[in-house]
């Protein structure tokens, strides 16, 4: 009786013991596919990531360009630094500034689907979009992205010219800039508001760098020049003649800027020349960044945070880039943001 009492004792532990180990093995077993699992969750979640990363940039813009101006003029060097920034720091871009005829040509091939981004003058970008002006046609598919610095009028002479008022042009020879450019527009636009025509003075079409040469030869009397200051053109001509700069008076400007809200009010100082020893209050529209409406929202609005995100070399490009800020990004804004940079400014 003892004997089958043992026996049984040992088979009964002998069970639980059988028991413990294939519970073991199965918490064991159980634990290896759990953690298995955890790696296919791991790794699914990683793909998942990336593919959504991959949904996101499959319809960018690789290649990017930025259309500028004359490689002597403002537009070419930052232009080209906007480029290299959006090449170095935005993934999956890569971005080239080339040189081009500017703000006309530029708002052209922006609707014609031949670049990306592009520098002009906001009241070009307006004349554009409304078919005005040099524009015989609505030209548009464009929108923008920020403006930068005025591109000041300014209705330059010779010191001893006699002409202090816009008035005083009348009956001289003018420069009004080449034939349908910008500054042409500008020109007609202010002399207007001063009734006056070309039928009152002697209208000369030339570039900024003809129209130097001819003040300093004495054959015109006056020029109208629109670019940043300083203006090469005019600091040529300052290094060799006096200059006088005419100004604009106040209830013109204010029915100038009222009229084409492109316009700012711009006081130019006598260190804005040499040989020029006034002061001289004008009108400026603004040089602006424009980008094609089809380019992605979140492609634009990490191309213009990585601009934003690098202001230094914008101002290392050329001295005009200090005028970049988040705070005045939008004066003088003459069209439609693009979606991407609206979500950009709407952050700040």
């Amino acid at each position: 009786m003892k004997k089958r009492s043992l026996m049984f004792l040992l088979i009964l532990i002998f069970g639980l013991f059988l028991a413990a180990c294939s519970n073991a093995d199965n918490t064991t077993d159980e634990g290896e596919e759990s953690t298995e699992e955890n790696n296919e969750t791991s790794e699914e979640g990683s793909e998942e990531s990336e593919n959504n990363e991959e949904a996101q940039t499959e319809n960018w813009s690789e290649d990017v360009v930025v259309l500028t101006g004359g490689e002597a003029g403002v537009y070419f060097p930052l232009g080209v630094a906007m480029a290299d920034i959006m090449d170095e720091h935005v993934d999956g871009v890569s971005a080239t500034g080339i040189s081009s005829g500017a703000s006309v040509v530029n708002a052209n091939e922006l609707h014609d689907d031949a670049a990306e981004f592009a520098l002009l003058q906001n009241d070009i970008a307006y004349y554009a979009h409304e078919g005005s002006e040099m524009f015989s046609e609505v030209v548009d598919g464009f929108s923008g992205v920020f403006t930068i610095y005025p591109e000041t009028i300014q209705i330059v002479t010779s010191a001893d010219s006699g002409i202090e008022t816009v008035e005083d042009l009348e009956g001289k020879r003018v420069a009004v800039g080449d034939i349908g450019s910008g500054t042409e527009a500008n020109a007609k636009q202010i002399l207007n508001a001063h009734d006056i025509t070309y039928d009152d003075i002697s209208a000369e079409r030339m570039g900024f760098g003809d129209a130097s040469t001819n003040l300093q030869d004495g054959n015109i009397d006056a020029a109208f020049v629109t670019a940043g200051t300083p203006t090469g053109s005019i600091q040529e001509l300052a290094a060799t003649t006096d200059i006088g700069i005419v100004s604009i008076n106040d209830d013109k400007i204010d029915q100038l800027t009222e009229e084409y809200p492109y316009y700012t009010k711009v006081e130019l100082d006598e260190n804005t020349y040499e040989n020029f020893d006034a002061t001289a209050t004008t009108i400026a529209p603004q040089a602006m960044l424009a980008v094609r409406d089809d380019l992605p929202e979140d492609q634009v609005y990490e191309l213009v945070k990585s601009i934003f995100d690098n202001l230094d070399a914008m101002e290392n490009a050329h001295e005009r880039g200090a005028d970049l800020t988040i705070d005045t990004a939008q004066d003088g804004m003459s069209i439609e943001l693009h979606p991407g940079a609206k979500k950009f400014y709407d952050e700040q």
